[in-house]
């Protein structure tokens, strides 16, 4: 979606020509003496827009308005949520009018938060996936553009949240693609197109690679596909490069079968969801390119299938990882893990600040915060409040989780090091306990995303999350290493 932010005020907007017009009207609006302004008192004076948030009422053609379509909706007081809350009903209510080009004015002057809300949102509203459709839909809203009097103030929230809805629309894009067009093949591509923008690198290493580093754990779950896999690593330099970078590591095993430890039929084909952290990856990346922080980010992505063939591991089997330590696999449904430890130990090398791993890990998870909030998992208390807070302001929300040692005690095995299962209570504790063994050389956060990832049902499809938290969280640390700077040169 092509999206753009002009200053002006309502008697403007009232000439501005488009398919349809969005104006979203807080408590507290005090007309102005144009036409606009004018109908919309008249409107909410005789009661015909209810002040309760997510009210609209549509009009055609209104006399003095150039726009065909015009949508007033109700806000509230204009926070974040009201104004979710708002568009997702004004646009419910234009879906089909189909309209190509939308405007969008505020009654009151948005705040910065307000206004990342109204992008996100008619983004989330209006996308559609039409890669593998014979006859592909036109989008309902090509480009959008908004008016606000504050407009200059507004600039860098407004190209952030820019960026983020191109991040989110990317990893949306590659988690709705079937298995087959999204193969570990396919993501190394799309990893390498985006290293085409400035500032980017992309390796890309296969199977002999991965052998020489001695990537057992990973390589154990390729080893039951005809795909071959994929280790990803993208670069983002924006800063010095003798600045230590955030490394961010996804999973992406692009179906997941679950191996002979099989997962039920019933939804199984939601099971292309499970490189959204992969994904997320990637969507991170593509917001990086354009905003273009002065920060150093590392990017690494273990992909391959999971499934089932005469090679493929057993449960029982004993594997070696990077790290050299073993691992028993017990239930080779919990794959997700064994690729992530040794990313997690690959991340090593570069000396990071900070890593965090991204996966659709546990179906615990979404029995613990259903599809609200990320499940966060952390042993530092300083990179725990930094995600957090960066999760309230994208409005893409995660809940520290605990970490206590006794919840590890599940993965001790006769057999090897650590099992990657250790029963089922807990098991999304668990399952950050096992890979918090890989991570001890730097501070590490691991995000369980089962639950947020992607929605099933009638609105069945990715959500592109937690870019948005990702991105919120690197621009903070962009900040703060400026700040740093800037007190170490006085």
């Amino acid at each position: 979606m092509n999206v753009e932010l002009k200053a002006a005020g309502l008697a403007a907007v009232a000439q501005h020509e488009c398919d349809a017009l969005l104006v979203l009207v807080a408590d507290g609006f005090k007309p102005g003496k144009d036409k606009l302004s004018q109908c919309i008192a008249g409107i909410t004076k005789a009661g015909d827009l209810p002040a309760k948030p997510g009210k609209t009422l549509s009009l055609y053609r209104p006399q003095g308005l150039v726009a065909r379509r015009v949508v007033l909706a109700a806000v509230g007081d204009g926070s974040s949520q009201h104004m979710r809350s708002a568009v997702v009903a004004a646009l419910g209510g234009l879906k089909s009018a189909s309209p190509q080009q939308l405007t969008v004015a505020f009654g009151l002057p948005p705040s910065a938060s307000a206004l990342r809300a109204v992008v996100q949102a008619i983004s989330d509203a209006t996308y559609s996936y039409t890669t593998t459709k014979s006859k592909p839909e036109p989008r309902t809203v090509h480009t959008a553009c908004f008016f606000a009097e504050n407009a200059e103030d507004l600039r860098t929230e407004f190209d952030r949240a820019r960026a983020i809805v191109t991040g989110v629309e990317l990893a949306k894009e590659w988690a709705n693609r079937p298995a087959n067009h999204a193969t570990p093949t396919d993501l190394a591509k799309a990893a390498k197109a985006l290293a085409k923008g400035p500032g980017m690198q992309c390796e890309v290493l296969g199977p002999k690679e991965v052998a020489k580093l001695g990537m057992g754990a990973f390589m154990a779950v390729a080893q039951g596909s005809d795909q071959p896999l994929r280790f990803i690593v993208l670069k983002y330099t924006g800063a010095p490069k003798a600045q230590a970078p955030v490394v961010l590591v996804g999973k992406g095993i692009t179906f997941d079968s679950g191996g002979i430890s099989i997962k039920p039929a019933p939804e199984m084909d939601e099971m292309k969801y499970d490189m959204s952290g992969a994904a997320s990856v990637l969507g991170v990346f593509a917001a990086l390119a354009q905003l273009q922080p002065r920060l150093n980010v590392v990017g690494l992505i273990a992909s391959t299938e999971n499934l089932i063939n005469g090679s493929a591991v057993k449960p029982g089997d004993v594997v070696t990882s990077m790290s050299g330590q073993t691992i028993e696999i017990l239930n080779t449904d919990a794959e997700g893990r064994l690729v992530l430890c040794d990313a997690l130990t690959y991340a090593e090398r570069f000396k990071p600040t900070a890593v965090v791993d991204i996966a659709t890990l546990t179906g615990a998870c979404v029995i613990a915060l259903g599809n609200v909030r990320s499940g966060l998992f952390c042993g530092s208390d300083a990179l725990a409040d930094a995600l957090h807070a960066a999760g309230e302001r994208a409005q893409d929300l995660c809940w520290r989780m605990p970490l206590d040692d006794d919840y590890a005690e599940g993965l001790k095995t006769h057999y090897a090091d650590v099992a990657n299962v250790g029963g089922r209570a807990g098991g999304a504790i668990s399952a950050a306990k096992f890979l918090q063994r890989f991570a001890t050389k730097f501070p590490w956060a691991h995000l369980d995303i089962a639950g947020t990832a992607w929605r099933g049902g009638a609105a069945k499809g990715a959500t592109g999350r937690p870019v948005g938290l990702l991105v919120e969280y690197l621009l903070a640390q962009t900040a703060a290493q400026s700040a740093a700077t800037v007190r170490a040169a006085k």
